[in-house]
């Protein structure tokens, strides 16, 4: 999302008081409170803009307001939706994209290939520091918009672009353009499904590539829904149906994203009636759901894992040995059974079940849990006195990270403490400065289907979503090998060899692969949570 990415890397999460629709009392002026329209907690997005927002509760709200050029079928195929064709050479490095006719943003500007070639070249640009603009880094002229220092230690000159513009993107006419990647990537169709691949308006900015002052509060899309008023920060984002939309209309006429700090709050307003959606029940209601909600408490197959990240920028944790201990500490099979009872399953290796590719158990004896093993191998490389492990309050994670600690102890000698940071947000923004906030729970949903996007997202050396300073240049190697390889199979087999390092080096922890476990209310029906954990936003219906 992770938060993801990471997020995409944020859990669903909720706050504490408000008037919705279908309560029967409130505020006739309310802007939620209209029958035909519904009400979907998330957490406070750490941003708005499509190439910044790799937050899950942030992917939620932009899947309302945007139309991707691709999206994928019950297969995982990508398929064309804002875009009509997309074609590519025999070396699959420069492709084509036609856009459908008709298509305009929320302020009634044509959509055109420019707006796309605008929105990817201010995500790339070193200077805008977008979280989501490792995601271009395929794309021809990325690396002049984020030149390396050469020593690695200059003065900040040296590092500064020349340019602002990826050679790579090329306006063909006003609904076609061409994307010259640096090296042959098959699967490409698929990575422009991700929310970063978004195109943004002329109004989004004021200059060449200077966005506009406010613009992240009041984000104007291409999607079904446009803003209705602007995002009021940790309270609600409120969309309102696009009349002049061109792709598939929904059948509700707006969502009210209600910001939550607290799920087990959010799940009480789902129990009442006054939350149409929660994504993810907390932990702490999940033996109680069933009688609450009846036939509305429901799973369905998701993309998620979960995983405890290491700050291998600190001395502590530089060592193998010491991360792979405290794996081995981890009981992951009897906190999936009794902390999430049985809603999510022991995860060993690096990718989740549902990419080609995955291996049922490719992390090995490190994943495994063996205490008596971990202690010798913690105390044999001098591992901490302590370990922290810092989780965000506002994702409903206390339960099991307590739990984690408490096997920690007892099988390593140590003491282990669980950390909280208000929000997700508030994390993220520490991880991003390398502060030591000691270990870090960290979760990723996949933003295309295929085993690379679990990998080089994460651990690359430039990796939008590293936050734990690892770099090996081999796993690098091989992931860009696998991303020009002619073929999938081929593709697969040097990302199981980049996984294998990852099972070598241990920079994170596997924990558990996640599926949607959700609620919904009385009020709405033909509710679906899909593959990225998003709502269905074009089935979903409301009964009153």
């Amino acid at each position: 999302m992770l938060g993801k990415r990471p997020w995409k890397m944020a859990a669903v999460a909720a706050a504490i008081s408000l008037l919705v629709a279908g309560c029967g009392s409130g505020d006739s002026e309310d802007p939620t409170n209209t029958a035909n329209t519904v009400v979907i907690g998330i957490a406070e997005p750490a941003h708005l803009l499509p190439t910044d927002a790799t937050d899950s509760s942030g992917a939620q709200v932009l899947n309302s307001l945007f139309y991707p050029l691709v999206s994928f079928d019950a297969e995982k195929n990508p398929i064309e939706v804002a875009a009509e064709k997309i074609t590519v050479t025999k070396n699959n490095k420069v492709w084509t994209i036609k856009l459908k006719p008709g298509f305009t943003f929320h302020n009634g500007e044509p959509v055109t290939a420019e707006n796309y070639i605008d929105a990817w070249n201010y995500g790339a640009y070193k200077p805008n520091a977008q979280s989501g603009g490792y995601f271009f880094e395929r794309i021809a002229g990325y690396t002049d918009l984020n030149p390396l220092d050469p020593d690695g230690a200059g003065p900040e000159e040296a590092s500064k672009p020349t340019t602002n513009k990826m050679s790579g993107l090329k306006k063909i006419d006003d609904l076609t353009f061409s994307v010259t990647l640096s090296a042959p990537f098959a699967s490409f169709k698929s990575v422009i499904a991700y929310s970063v691949f978004y195109p943004l308006p002329k109004a989004a900015f004021s200059g060449d590539g200077v966005l506009a002052k406010g613009f992240e509060d009041n984000i104007i899309g291409n999607g079904p829904f446009k803003m209705k008023g602007s995002w009021q920060h940790d309270d609600k984002i409120v969309v309102e149906k696009y009349g002049d939309f061109k792709g598939v209309v929904p059948k509700i006429d707006g969502v009210t994203w209600k910001i939550y700090q607290d799920q087990m709050a959010a799940y009480a307003d789902l129990v009442d009636n006054n939350l149409d959606v929660q994504t993810t029940i907390p932990t702490d209601a999940l033996a109680n759901a069933p009688a609450d909600l009846g036939e509305r408490f429901q799973k369905s197959e998701n993309s998620v894992f979960e995983f405890i990240g290491f700050p291998t920028f600190l001395d502590q944790y530089k060592n193998p040995n010491v991360r792979k201990a405290i794996s081995m500490a981890i009981n992951r099979e009897e906190i999936a059974s009794q902390i999430f009872l049985g809603s999510r399953t022991a995860a060993k290796s690096f990718v989740s079940p549902v990419v080609s590719g995955y291996r049922e158990n490719s992390c090995g004896e490190p994943c495994e849990y063996n205490p008596t093993k971990a202690r010798d191998l913690y105390q044999t490389n001098g591992g901490p006195d302590e370990i922290k492990i810092t989780y965000n309050v506002d994702g409903g994670h206390k339960s099991w990270v307590d739990a984690t600690c408490n096997q920690i102890r007892a099988a390593l000698k140590v003491n282990c403490v669980g950390e909280q940071e208000p929000k997700f947000s508030v994390m993220q923004e520490k991880l991003e400065k390398k502060q030591d906030i000691g270990l870090i729970r960290l979760g990723w949903v996949m933003d295309y289907p295929l085993m690379e996007n679990y990998l080089g997202p994460l651990y690359g050396t430039n990796g939008g979503s590293n936050y734990y300073g690892w770099s090996n240049n081999a796993f690098d190697t091989l992931v860009k090998q696998g991303s020009s390889a002619s073929t999938p199979e081929a593709s697969i087999k040097k990302w199981q060899a980049a996984e294998d390092i990852l099972a070598e080096e241990m920079p994170v922890i596997p924990l558990r692969y996640g599926q949607n476990v959700y609620g919904y209310s009385e009020r709405v029906t033909n509710v679906e949570v899909d593959l990225f954990s998003k709502v269905n936003l074009f089935e979903i219906e409301t009964l009153v």
